[in-house]
């Protein structure tokens, strides 16, 4: 078994720290901005400095790839991303670039033989934070997202810009031809930390997934009379946000009677008019539900859409915003990072993904997986998120040796 370098992992963890380093231990680096620029900048001066060849495609995703023994065979790719949150921390998504920027370097300073083409690869606006949607390269070459549509997403900071704009000034703005495809890669792995408690409880370093859940999100609102705040008895009012509170408790209350690893959450809530001296008439918040078995989202849909039609006095409704059924990773890969972890001696469990990856999408194109590592106090997209270099390193190389294995039996 080989094994990657804790000092290499310290020296790229702590250099890309530095692109978009927001003062107080964490990163603010939006795709396609000059912060993100200056990573990929550093990651294609290190991969060109081992022998590796760089490539862009037309959404501007990186990849630099090391030569096969055998001419002719599908690459082989390890993918994440480098852009954040605003105030992110210095692990979610660019960790996986470093761990594949880790395995091409060494794959290269031990003469290690493979077969196939080895890719380290940056996904272009896999947050969405200032262009919406998330994942949206990894949605257009997957056929998810329509292009066009997204070349006009309007930046959330600046309404007159758009990322098609951004793009088109993107020094990595490539060719088409060089996407990502089944027909010229066979696999694709990708490393992320956990984003979540779990691995650290269970005091586990390595998390060998088996799948991204299933999840719906609806909409649901409740509508009142606005009135004035001082002069309207209680007992006339008709208010949409005490209203919304007491249906937001009826959801909670049948939802926790099903399935334990149901996870759910109400994360934004808009009030209309939003006026101190003013009832609310309108209020509208989301309900995001997650878990991997199909039965129990249909339980979940079944209480949102059976909930009564009126709370407090005001009219209640809901509407389906989007869904998505769970996704499993290649059985064959999965058993790749779980031998690899084992013959390590590295702690590891299976594990499932309650967040979206890009992999999600891939894995409708060619064999995929993915592997976790521990995030500390289940902290992420904040700057507390932190993961031991230890456990970097170890993930790192539970990645090599699976990407190895893939080499030696995939065609």
């Amino acid at each position: 078994m080989h094994t990657c370098s804790l000092e290499r992992m310290k020296d790229k963890i702590g250099t890309f720290a530095k692109y978009g380093d927001a003062g107080h231990g964490g990163i603010t680096r939006y795709s396609l901005s000059a912060e993100a620029h200056l990573a990929r900048d550093e990651f294609s001066r290190r991969m060109r400095a081992i022998g590796a060849v760089v490539e862009t495609d037309d959404m501007a995703n990186v990849y630099a790839t090391l030569p096969g023994s055998e001419p002719g065979l599908r690459r082989i790719a390890m993918a994440s991303h480098v852009d954040s949150v605003k105030n992110g921390g210095n692990y979610d998504g660019i960790l996986g670039v470093i761990c594949a920027m880790e395995t091409l370097e060494a794959v290269a300073a031990g003469g290690i033989a493979h077969r196939h083409p080895l890719t380290a690869m940056i996904w272009t606006n896999e947050e969405g934070s200032l262009y919406p949607p998330a994942m949206m390269s990894s949605g257009v070459i997957t056929g998810k997202f329509d292009k066009k549509t997204v070349l006009a997403s309007k930046s959330v900071l600046d309404p007159t810009k758009t990322f098609g704009e951004a793009l088109a000034a993107s020094p990595y703005l490539g060719d088409e031809k060089n996407r990502l495809s089944a027909d010229a890669y066979a696999a694709m792995f990708e490393l992320h930390i956990e984003q979540g408690p779990i691995l650290e409880a269970a005091k586990k370093d390595v998390g060998v997934v088996t799948c991204v859940l299933g999840m719906v999100n609806y909409r649901i609102r409740t509508r009142g009379q606005a009135d004035h705040a001082g002069t309207t008895p209680m007992s006339y009012r008709k208010d949409a946000l005490f209203a919304a509170a007491q249906a937001l408790m009826y959801l909670h209350e049948k939802l926790d009677e099903l399935d334990p690893a149901l996870v759910y959450t109400t994360g934004e809530i808009k009030c209309h008019p939003c006026v101190h001296t003013v009832i609310p008439d309108e209020v509208d918040f989301s309900l995001d539900a997650r878990h991997e078995d199909p039965a129990v989202i249909a339980r979940v849909v079944a209480i949102i859409e059976g909930m009564p039609k009126e709370f407090a006095g005001c009219a209640t409704s809901y509407e389906r915003a989007w869904a998505r059924d769970t996704v499993y990773f290649d059985k064959r890969l999965v058993g790749f990072v779980k031998e690899s972890a084992d013959a390590l001696g590295v702690s590891n469990r299976y594990i499932n993904s309650g967040a979206g990856h890009d992999a999600q999408f891939v894995s409708y194109m060619m064999p995929t997986t993915m592997i976790f590592v521990p995030s500390k106090d289940g902290h992420s997209h904040c700057e507390l998120e932190y993961t031991a270099p230890e456990q970097c390193a170890a993930g790192a190389s539970v990645l090599l040796n699976a990407v190895l294995k893939a080499d030696a039996a995939l065609g």
